[in-house]
């Protein structure tokens, strides 16, 4: 049994590499039954030969960005991809310095089918790391605090997260009286009880990648607005606007700026005199 915790995964806080990822912003992805090439094609990346290790993974993401016109926004990269061994058999462990972008979510619900896929990543700067388990084509549970998950089973994994070292209670709520536990560090821990995978420093740095020069995404049409704000307090605020409510108040607004401006005067009434004091 694999009783693994964030204390195994300690060393990425003293990791070259580690630190880099974190920096930069990336996504590690496990697909599980799936070729290197099936996962790259799933992806739509042209394919731009090996990299040895994540130094040639970087050298050829660096020389992409080299050639890109910084007048505009690019969220294309290279990203590398090998087969990974572990007790519960081969996965396919995607690694890309996108930002934390994550692949796609049609794309990895089509690569889930018949079997799981596991990502975590990290955007960069004032980090957002997220964590996302996909099973048969759906998305099972998703986080970024692992006390307020999403997903169509958000609650199942809560007893692993405990065992790992998160600070829940046994509902899934956050327990104040546990030891704080380093999250992403966690998160690993979590990763490897879901796939049998020991992601290490050597397993990154030493892998043969096939490399792949993944598009940029087209933006998902918005439906909508939320915004969900809990401050220091306990308080929530809770707000959604639909795009045809956005829609209809930005009509309305335009409408009353382009309003023709009518000005009136309310001043006392006006004075008159009488013929005999006009005379005096």
């Amino acid at each position: 049994m694999n009783l693994v915790t964030a204390h195994d995964y300690a060393w990425i806080r003293t990791s070259p590499l580690f630190r880099h990822m974190t920096g930069s912003g990336y996504t590690l992805t496990l697909i599980q039954g799936r070729t290197s090439r099936e996962v790259l094609r799933a992806m739509e990346a042209e394919p731009v030969g090996t990299g040895a290790g994540t130094v040639g993974l970087l050298e050829a993401d660096d020389a992409h960005h080299a050639d890109v016109d910084y007048d505009y926004w690019d969220e294309s990269y290279v990203a590398g991809a090998f087969t990974a061994r572990g007790e519960m058999g081969d996965w396919t462990l995607v690694l890309g310095f996108d930002g934390g972008l994550g692949i796609a979510h049609a794309c990895v619900e089509t690569l889930s089918q018949g079997g799981r896929v596991v990502a975590h990543s990290t955007n960069g700067g004032k980090p957002i790391d997220l964590f996302h388990w996909f099973e048969d084509g759906g998305l099972r549970t998703t986080f970024e605090v692992p006390s307020a998950r999403d997903g169509n089973t958000p609650d199942e994994l809560v007893p692993l997260l405990r065992e790992v070292g998160f600070p829940l209670t046994p509902d899934g709520e956050h327990d104040e009286s546990a030891p704080d536990v380093d999250r992403k560090a966690a998160v690993l821990a979590l990763t490897e009880r879901l796939t049998g995978i020991r992601v290490t420093e050597s397993l990154l740095q030493d892998a043969t990648y096939e490399l792949g020069l993944v598009p940029e995404q087209p933006a998902e049409e918005w439906k909508g607005v939320v915004i969900d704000i809990t401050d220091a307090h306990g308080a929530r605020l809770y707000r959604e606007w639909t795009y045809d409510e956005i829609a209809t108040a930005t009509e309305r607004a335009r409408a009353e700026a382009n309003a023709p401006v009518v000005i009136t005067y309310d001043g006392p009434p006006a004075i008159h005199h009488s013929e005999h004091e006009a005379d005096g």
